[in-house]
């Protein structure tokens, strides 16, 4: 739906369409925006403005009141935001934090009226919250301005079921300063994990289980600049950010259960044929360890051996020995008549991640292409058995860039721990122990970021619950399992 921006100059009422703000209907992370920030233009205030109400959700409706201006005079109208991305060095491998760019926003042009005034209603777009100044701006100055905050909201739906209910968390306005910018969920006091928002314009959604026996159960929604939730948050430098603790009640029913593991891998659509001349492409170019796909080549000398090469990341971060790249050979095919082949290849048990494919004949590189590999789970090695039953979830392709090369594992939404994938190849098996009454589980495991140059906030090494749509550099996915804790001695 159209939004539209009423204003009135004098007693006239005329209706103006705003095309800036066509696209938030169902496209927070789409809003518009135009140049860089205002921090550039001279202030030069004239009059007085004000708004009224002076802060609210998304959606609500404000109205903005101004006078002594220059009368029968344009004025240009703005919205102050910022336009957030991650911030990655070294061909996307190094995580070196976030990076929020000022820009500007506008609303519509007004006209006073003969005395100077205007007034003008406009609705509070669906993007980052807390601060925000609306602009008049006239000459290349800006000739007046006046703040509002765009309210922190936390929504959960539904708000009761059975154990293993998919609950969704929305938070809508997440700030982008300091202190803004870092919230984190706790589920029955808890630690679960990190609500990120960087890239969705101040929109975070992230789903968890339901986990517990029937009864009411706790999220809460706190900022944690330092990994974790901020507990005194009345106490701090900014004792008016907000606190969300929300109620879940789960009900008596048949648990609701994760897919099996295999329905929760997305299928990787093919890749068509190239053009003429030389090349070498893989259909499908992604897939998971154990999956296979076809290489193909074109345009290479006719009845030719072609050697193909695998190039791979060896070594680790942590022993001190480093790591490089490293190129082993894949594969000899012949070309047909034409200068084609095609071969089968079976995805190797080896890092996620690109992989650089060469294509040489008498030792001369003749094109490339590259296949990337899909992090992807087992099934648990025990899905049931009583309290102490150990068993063990398998990972493959786990990557080994910085936002790639950790997991971290979560029982019944309580933060188990992490678990890294470069030294063993993206081969990853963690050991684990069921534990709690007896009846359904819940463990999910989710992607997160190793490591970085970032300081401020400190988002290292805890899961990221919305990586879905905001994780920094790969599409990474998360697994959910369940086990059945059953009556000692069964």
């Amino acid at each position: 739906m159209t939004r539209r921006l009423a204003l009135r100059s004098g007693s006239i009422v005329v209706a103006v369409l705003v095309a800036a703000l066509a696209a938030l209907a169902g496209m927070r992370s789409t809003l518009p925006v135009v140049g860089q920030g205002s921090g550039a233009l001279p202030l030069r205030l004239e009059g007085r403005m004000s708004l009224s109400p002076l802060h609210g959700p998304w959606g609500t409706q404000v109205t903005a009141s101004a006078s002594g201006l220059t009368p029968n005079a344009e004025y240009e109208v703005v919205w102050t935001t910022a336009t957030g991305a991650w911030k990655l060095a070294n061909n996307d491998t190094e995580y070196q934090g976030r990076v929020y760019t000022p820009v500007d926003m506008p609303l519509a042009r007004v006209q006073t009226d003969a005395s100077g005034a205007l007034d003008l209603s406009f609705t509070v777009p669906e993007e980052f919250g807390f601060q925000h100044d609306i602009q008049l701006r006239r000459g290349g100055e800006i000739r007046n301005k006046a703040g509002f905050d765009v309210d922190m909201q936390v929504t959960v739906t539904p708000t009761s079921g059975p154990a293993g209910t998919p609950i969704t968390i929305e938070a809508k306005g997440v700030g982008w300063r300091t202190y803004q910018n870092s919230w984190v969920l706790s589920y029955d006091n808890t630690f679960t994990g990190w609500l990120s928002a960087v890239t969705t314009k101040g929109y975070a959604k992230a789903v968890i289980p339901a986990t517990g026996s029937p009864g009411v159960h706790i999220l809460t929604v706190l900022h944690g600049d330092f990994t974790f939730p901020y507990m005194n948050m009345q106490q701090s430098p900014e004792p008016d950010r907000p606190q969300f603790r929300v109620p879940f009640t789960i009900t008596e029913g048949e648990a609701v259960l994760p897919p099996s593991i295999e329905r929760q891998f997305l299928p990787v659509a093919g890749t068509p044929r190239l053009g003429d001349g030389i090349a070498v492409w893989v259909d499908p170019p992604e897939g998971v360890v154990g999956s296979t796909a076809i290489v193909r080549g074109q345009g290479l000398p006719p009845n030719a051996e072609i050697d193909l090469t695998w190039t791979k990341q060896s070594g680790n971060r942590v022993s001190g020995a480093g790591f490089g790249e490293r190129g082993d050979p894949l594969a000899k095919v012949r070309t047909d008549a034409g200068g084609a082949f095609a071969w089968r290849l079976d995805v190797p048990d080896d890092l996620g991640g690109y992989h650089p494919i060469t294509a040489s004949a008498g030792g001369r590189a003749m094109a490339g292409t590259t296949f990337t590999i899909q992090a992807s789970a087992q099934p648990l090695s025990v899905a049931r058995g009583p309290s102490g039953t150990p068993f063990s979830i398998q990972l493959n392709g786990v990557g080994w860039t910085e936002t790639a090369n950790i997991y971290h594992v979560v029982w019944d939404n309580a933060y188990s721990g992490y678990a890294c994938g470069f030294n063993s190849n993206g081969n990853v098996q963690i050991n684990m122990t069921a534990s709690g009454a007896p009846g359904w589980h819940f463990v999910d495991v989710y992607p997160g970021i190793y490591k970085g140059t970032e300081t401020r906030p400190l988002n290292f090494r805890i899961p990221q619950l919305t990586y879905e749509a905001d994780h920094p550099g790969e599409d990474l996915p998360a697994f959910r399992f369940a086990f059945f804790i059953t009556a000692p001695g069964q």
